[in-house]
């Protein structure tokens, strides 16, 4: 009798299980048959669409179609525009295309029954009909698919817009189209009792259905569709909105997914299943009516799962009670005992010995647990003398990093003391200007100034390299410069340039200094004789600009550095001096300096422009549009070198001065 109504008690979540069994298989049987449907009519739709789409992607990209969109009056771009176009046509599964031009908004429409050039239409962009082609222009996606009625062509059709673009510019748009009711026809066929087939893009528009009055058309082309006209309008609850926005997120993230969810769609539970085409930015969604489609036959099963249940229950207890006693509670001892590990309690107690597989996991896990201990106590020390170690090494560097910052900006002021600024203010005053922007903080560019009864020698240097480096090297040619000056005076600059080449080509095998080593200079001179209203330039790279504002002339250099392996020729070019002209020498930082949109050096011409520009103002003002000019054309570029730029004018008669350096 104990036993009898132990079984009539099993019975019955015998029967629910078994239920729960079947309904379970039934719902996994629905969910692979809609997501297999859902696949399979993904693969239909892109592979029809996809290869038009590829073929209207080739004839944006066809050299003849943006030709004849920037000529479109041209006879001959036109011929062979529609020439290739008749090619592209035959390629096309409609046999059909259009095409519109930004620039005159004509419309036109190619196929088996239109087969003319001439356009059927101007688009106006106040036409709601036509909005479809400017939205496609102010896009930033190179193509739309837009499901849209078309009067002109009379059908409703699925439109692929490509933009053709040149330089970045819109020209127009141009692809093939297909039959609504033909994809219409594909994708509903083939489908079981309850089932239905439809296409939304990203934002749930319906863009394919077999009831036309739900499609949301010309969405295709805008950001959102009426509610109406969205899957959204299909479900009965906020919950089941969320539900299939994310089911078609998901599926956005895994292209090659089919993602399945739970809804109710006007009052019935159902599966909606979901694939994207990325291509077409489109959602094949899929609904199924488990109740209606036949998956599973229930009257066949009943038995057998009723004798499986049975037969399983019995396993079961059986099997559980085994592995409880054998199995389980060892190793959730072994756990407890991992997580007091974990928690840095490293005594625990472990099951006791056994001569079997868990008695070998027990054991293994008891030498782990003393090593463990083992080294995390080493490693604790290691970590300590280390991060001792670690932080005496920050205080050291920390002091050696302001021992050099602080020579550094001893070296700039240095440096700064060597520049003839207060010279040169006192002798031209406004009548020149200096823009000296090193690289770093110390540079290898200067300038030089010197008066004597004679006249003015100015000019400017480019020593190699920059920084530190650059710096030391202005100091060896200050002092070639002195010694030059002392020994043939200011006014031959060529010989000057001669001299100053031999005191360092000396002092740098003298310091026995490697080959290899940059130490070349780039050398402009000017010298200036105000009682005669004559100059006299020589240069060694560096050329002299001179403007009236009208004309620009450039004064060249002679071709190779001081310094340079094969010694070089330089020669005076002498010329008059003009009241009103600016003269200017520069130094390749200004004139290599990258920037612009292509990360381009400056150039000598756009400085010849700018100097040709600006020449007429005063030297002050000079200044700040050359600033101004380079912070421009410079943008977010790093500067690449030291800047040197030295302008003057002689818009004065001879002035009394006594000899400066």
């Amino acid at each position: 009798m104990a036993l009898f109504f132990s079984s009539l008690l099993a019975l019955g979540p015998a029967f629910w299980l078994g239920w729960q069994v079947v309904d379970s298989v039934r719902a996994q049987l629905g969910s692979a048959y809609a997501r297999d449907t859902v696949l399979l009519k993904r693969e239909q739709v892109a592979g029809l669409l996809s290869r038009e789409l590829a073929l209207s992607l080739r004839q944006a990209r066809s050299e003849a179609t943006r030709q004849w969109l920037l000529a479109e009056d041209d006879p001959q771009a036109r011929a062979t525009f529609w020439r290739e176009a008749a090619s592209f046509r035959q390629d096309f599964a409609s046999r059909a295309f259009s095409i519109t031009p930004a620039q005159s908004l004509n419309y036109y429409f190619q196929s088996d029954d239109k087969p003319g050039t001439e356009p059927l239409e101007r688009l106006r962009p106040d036409a709601e009909k036509d909005s479809w082609f400017f939205n496609t222009l102010k896009s930033e996606r190179p193509y739309n698919i837009n499901v849209d009625v078309n009067h002109q062509v009379g059908a409703t059709r699925v439109w692929i817009n490509v933009l053709v673009r040149d330089a970045g510019r819109a020209l127009g748009s141009v692809g093939a189209s297909l039959d609504l009711g033909e994809l219409t026809r594909r994708l509903v066929s083939d489908v079981a009792p309850g089932q239905q087939v439809l296409i939304v893009n990203r934002s749930g528009a319906i863009q394919i259905d077999r009831d036309l009055a739900r499609i949301a058309l010309n969405s295709g082309t805008q950001s959102q569709a009426a509610r109406d006209h969205t899957i959204e309008a299909l479900l009965d609850s906020p919950a089941d909105i969320q539900a299939v926005r994310t089911a078609l997120a998901r599926a956005e993230a895994e292209p090659g997914s089919a993602q399945v969810v739970n809804v109710n769609i006007r009052g019935v539970p159902e599966l909606l299943a979901s694939a994207y085409i990325p291509d077409l930015d489109w959602h094949v969604v899929s609904t199924l009516d488990l109740r209606v489609a036949p998956l599973l036959r229930l009257d066949t099963l009943v038995g057998p799962l009723i004798a499986i249940g049975l037969l399983g229950l019995g396993l079961f207890l059986g099997i559980a009670l085994s592995v409880e006693r054998l199995i389980l509670a060892p190793l959730r001892q072994l756990k407890r005992s991992a997580q007091a590990i974990a928690d840095g309690h490293y005594e625990v107690t472990l099951p006791a010995p056994r001569a079997d597989e868990i008695g070998d996991l027990t054991r293994a896990f008891g030498t782990m647990a003393s090593q463990v201990r083992g080294h995390t106590e080493s490693l604790e020390r290691e970590v300590q003398a280390r991060t001792r170690e670690l932080e005496q090494a920050n205080r050291d560097m920390a002091q050696a990093h302001r021992a050099i910052s602080d020579s550094i900006d001893y070296a700039r002021l240095i440096q700064r003391a060597i520049l003839p600024d207060r010279q040169l203010e006192e002798q031209l005053g406004s009548e020149h200007f200096v823009l000296w922007q090193p690289r770093d903080v110390v540079g290898g560019d200067f300038y030089v100034f010197r008066t004597s009864a004679e006249g003015e020698l100015l000019g400017v240097v480019d020593c190699a390299g920059h920084g530190v480096p650059g710096a030391l090297m202005t100091m060896l040619a200050r002092s070639a410069i002195d010694h030059a000056l002392e020994e043939v005076g200011l006014t031959d600059p060529a010989t000057l340039l001669h001299r100053i080449d031999a005191s360092i080509r000396s002092m740098l095998v003298a310091a026995d200094i490697p080959r290899t080593i940059a130490t070349t200079m780039d050398v402009g001179l000017v010298h200036i004789d105000r009682q005669a209203l004559r100059a006299r330039f020589a240069g060694a790279k560096v050329s002299l600009f001179r403007s009236d504002g009208r004309t620009v002339e450039e004064i060249k250099p002679g071709r190779r550095a001081l310094n340079e392996t094969r010694r070089g020729q330089y020669e005076n070019v002498e010329f008059e001096l003009s009241a009103g002209t600016s003269y200017y020498l520069v130094t390749d930082g200004f004139l290599d300096q990258a920037g612009g949109e292509h990360g381009f050096g400056f150039g000598n011409q756009r400085f010849a422009e700018l100097v040709r520009e600006h020449a007429a103002l005063p030297p002050g003002q000079q200044r700040e549009a050359f600033v101004s000019a380079l912070r421009r054309y410079q943008g977010g570029f790093a500067q690449r070198d030291d800047i040197t730029v030295m302008c003057f004018r002689v818009d004065q008669g001879p002035k009394a001065s006594q000899p400066q350096e």
